[in-house]
């Protein structure tokens, strides 16, 4: 059954959906198949949560949206995964907030990131950063340590959706702001982000992209006071607690 023979009525049409993303992405070249497992371990927890946008992930997309406004130079990395799952949304959102789009792949080709940039320029992309390689990220040892020295690396703000733990801990040592998109609020990537997003990505970036157009005419003091009404260790908490109840209790996810 391809995605396109998936009925909309299926029970599980959105996660149906996503898989096949996922693995045409693979046969495409952009994603690992390593990015398999890791979809089906955040599908896991999004089950958990409900398979929705908790109100505390909304104040979170909401201060995102605050963040990358106010941001001098904004970029939003992008691996194999999120290319597969949300390229429009990903090119939509870096429009939106003015930010460069970078590729970083912790298994890194050139051939890869040339396909990403590729996949995400037929989604309406002008311009992709990720093959200079001409920067780095200190103290990471893997191919996620090279960055672009006019991307990432020179960023006072990174969105890093889908992130592995230890290049955001490196990234928050550099002084960067960090955007997290994660599923799991106990992994390192959310604990060590400025502004933590548990939620689904493919329901995140749409979300984060439309509180920036609600903010888009917002003065800077009301882009601090939308992002200093949101509380990181309060959206972590209130992730866990609506992980923790499950998604057979759907009173206790709508309470988050």
């Amino acid at each position: 059954m391809t995605q396109t023979e998936i009925p909309e009525d299926h029970p599980r049409y959105a996660s149906l959906v996503t898989r096949h993303r996922i693995e045409a992405g693979v046969e495409k070249g952009i994603t690992s198949k390593q990015g398999l497992i890791a979809q089906g371990r955040g599908e896991a927890f999004d089950y958990l949560l409900g398979e929705r946008t908790l109100p505390s992930a909304d104040r979170a997309a909401r201060a995102a949206a605050a963040t990358l406004l106010a941001a001098d130079r904004p970029v939003i990395s992008v691996n194999g995964n999120v290319a597969a799952l949300a390229p429009a949304e990903t090119v939509e959102l870096a429009d939106a907030v003015d930010a460069d789009l970078e590729v970083n792949l912790f298994n890194h080709t050139d051939e890869r990131v040339r396909r990403i940039a590729d996949h995400l320029r037929e989604h309406g992309a002008d311009a992709v950063k990720g093959l200079a390689a001409d920067g780095e990220i200190p103290g990471l040892s893997h191919a996620r340590g090279t960055v672009d020295a006019d991307g990432i690396e020179a960023a006072d703000v990174v969105v890093v959706p889908l992130e592995d733990g230890d290049r955001a801990e490196a990234l928050d040592a550099m002084g960067k702001t960090e955007i997290v998109v994660d599923l799991n609020p106990g992994s390192r990537s959310p604990r060590t982000a400025d502004v933590p997003i548990v939620d689904n990505l493919v329901r995140a970036v749409p979300n984060v992209t439309a509180h920036a157009r609600d903010l888009a005419d917002a003065s800077p003091a009301e882009l601090r006071e939308a992002l200093d009404a949101f509380d990181a260790a309060e959206a972590l908490t209130a992730a866990e607690a609506a992980i923790r109840s499950g998604a057979f209790d759907r009173g206790a996810a709508d309470a988050a």
